[in-house]
């Protein structure tokens, strides 16, 4: 059975995560049952990553197993159409080796966080920020967060219902920038890790943000590391300003021939 590579894109909110629910909308249950019009029989795929409710993505990554041989192009054109009008992308197709996995075989996972800091609501971006009404430090924060690069345990910054085996991650990068966005100022967060805990990000960007605010020193983020306890962690932020934006592999499977 020839194995394919998706590039998916998606707007979150209508979904209760990535994976799949019996009684509950999901992205690989929208993109396994627009398959399933394409090819009989039950299929199932697998992600990098799992995505919570309410998370974006620009560049998840899943894969199937089909048992026709498509035309990568087709193969999207074909899902584009039937998932129709769930707020869900094929981005492009590829055609990989049968013991490739978008999950085993990625080497890192990159996410954006993004924050609209005005006093107006947010409107036309309204889903796709987490609104904050002050404006944010970001020199405080990028102090903050250097406590947070490298291997540590988590355990502060992870979901109580995490399943990872273990609380230690390499974190290789928060990148932290005050942007102008079409709707005002933005502060961006940006981290990339071969993996992340349940909760991780939005965990470590509701902290900073306590810091950015003024209500936390800088020290403090390390002291609720170093304290490997949840109810050290600052607030968790909502999920509407984080997105999936791109999974690295040893070569890009989408990348032009």
């Amino acid at each position: 059975m020839p194995r394919f590579a998706l590039l998916v894109e998606y707007d979150g909110r209508p979904f209760a995560g990535w994976q799949r629910q019996a009684d509950q909308p999901s992205v690989q249950g929208a993109i396994e049952a627009a398959l399933m019009r394409l090819e009989p029989g039950e299929i199932t795929i697998a992600a990098a990553g799992r995505t919570d409710a309410g998370v974006h993505a620009r560049g998840q990554v899943a894969h199937a197993d089909l048992q026709r041989d498509w035309d990568p192009f087709r193969l999207s054109e074909a899902l584009n159409h039937h998932l129709k009008p769930a707020p869900v992308a094929i981005r492009a197709a590829a055609r990989v080796a049968d013991d490739w996995h978008a999950r085993f075989s990625a080497l890192e996972r990159g996410y954006l966080f993004r924050i609209l800091d005005r006093r107006a609501p947010a409107t036309l971006e309204a889903g796709q920020v987490w609104h904050v009404k002050q404006p944010l430090a970001v020199d405080r924060m990028r102090a903050a967060a250097r406590h947070l690069i490298g291997k540590h345990d988590f355990t502060t910054f992870r979901a109580s219902i995490c399943q990872a085996k273990s609380p230690v991650k390499t974190l290789d990068e928060i990148q932290i920038d005050r942007v102008q966005g079409f709707a005002g100022p933005e502060v961006h967060f940006r981290l990339r890790a071969r993996s992340f805990l349940h909760n991780q990000v939005r965990s470590i960007v509701g902290t900073l943000e306590r810091v950015g605010c003024g209500a936390w020193p800088a020290e403090r983020v390390r002291d609720a590391l170093e304290a490997r306890d949840r109810a050290a962690c600052g607030p968790v932020c909502p999920p509407e300003g984080l997105s999936l934006v791109h999974v690295r592999y040893p070569q890009n499977p989408f990348a032009a021939d």
